[in-house]
């Protein structure tokens, strides 16, 4: 008998480049940073400048050799890197993704809802999506110059000077974040709840329910897997965050310092000590990977399955025709 053609091996083939580039330019230098973070390794070099202003300086390399986890128990001081750039870090990411969840799931629920017959769902998509598209830096560069003291939404609103006090920087930042990402949360929570079978809201109607209980009891529970997924990606792209603060506060993270986040830091230290910003940087994975298993497991709600498994259990049985003959 001839053995049917295989194609199985040109997947591998295909995903050779992917774990080509993967390799050389993530896995290599993450061990690097793994191995200097166990380094007192100092070196001085140019950074980039922002619109506060940057910095520059000699090229110079100074390596003094292993020295253990003096650069964690660093890092973790009290005043250390980590734990205040972290501190500001979560602030500003739940300024930002706390109004973007609720407004993405109260759009998506609207436009998924089958009995507002809402028109115009393409452009709306379109339009919600468009800030998504445009870079960082031009937003953050467009709201510097509208929240800046004498700019245009400063002279608006009273001359408040939002940027140079605590609330307003964070508010600032956290309005860019949203209004960047809360179009993409809003697309894939759509998908989520386009893909709910009709049948359990035509029997909640049925039963009474009214759409509030609708929407908690049927619509969050079986969208857990797509808010988990939301909630991991956005979390750990805010302990990454960089562009956006770094662009309104500046090196220095003004006002106060709250701007500075984890991965400024990183940027200011590598002016410095490349083994402390790796010990940092290490921390930023290690965290990254607690909070986004941890959100998985309390996501992982059982009542999505077993009210799949009601629904197959309801099922007829399918009868085989042949045994049923004899």
């Amino acid at each position: 008998m001839k053995k049917g053609i295989s194609y199985a091996k040109w997947g591998y083939i295909f995903l050779i480049p992917f774990f080509v580039v993967y390799f050389i330019f993530s896995l290599v230098p993450m061990l690097e940073t793994f191995g200097y973070s166990f380094l007192d390794y100092v070196v001085s070099q140019g950074s980039v400048s922002s619109i506060r202003g940057g910095g520059g300086g000699a090229d110079t390399i100074i390596n003094h050799g292993f020295c253990g986890f003096k650069n964690y128990s660093d890092v973790l001081k009290s005043d250390g890197l980590f734990t205040l750039s972290f501190k500001n870090t979560t602030i500003l990411w739940l300024v930002g993704f706390i109004p973007q969840i609720v407004v993405s799931l109260l759009l998506a629920s609207w436009f998924t809802d089958i009995r507002l017959k809402l028109k115009a769902q393409g452009f709306f998509k379109t339009v919600m999506y468009l800030p998504n598209v445009i870079m960082a830096s031009a937003l953050s560069l467009l709201f510097y110059s509208l929240f800046i003291k004498n700019g245009a939404m400063d002279t608006m609103l009273g001359h408040p000077d939002m940027l140079n006090k605590v609330g307003g920087a964070r508010m600032v930042v956290g309005l860019i974040n949203f209004l960047m990402w809360y179009g993409n949360t809003t697309i894939m929570l759509m998908a989520a709840m386009m893909g709910i079978d009709t049948s359990l809201y035509e029997a909640s109607q049925i039963d009474g329910a009214n759409p509030t209980q609708v929407f908690w009891q049927i619509t969050i529970p079986l969208i857990k897997p797509i808010l988990a997924y939301v909630l991991v990606t956005s979390m750990i792209g805010g302990l990454q965050m960089y562009d956006v603060p770094y662009l309104i506060g500046g090196t220095t993270g003004n006002p106060a310092g709250v701007l500075k986040t984890l991965v400024s830091q990183i940027q200011l230290g590598k002016n410095s000590s490349i083994g402390a910003v790796s010990a940092l940087s290490i921390l930023i994975f290690i965290v990254s990977a607690i909070l986004g298993f941890i959100t998985l497991k309390v996501m992982d709600d059982k009542s999505v399955k077993s009210m799949y498994d009601v629904k197959k259990k309801k099922q007829p049985k399918k009868i085989n025709m042949a045994t049923s003959r004899k």
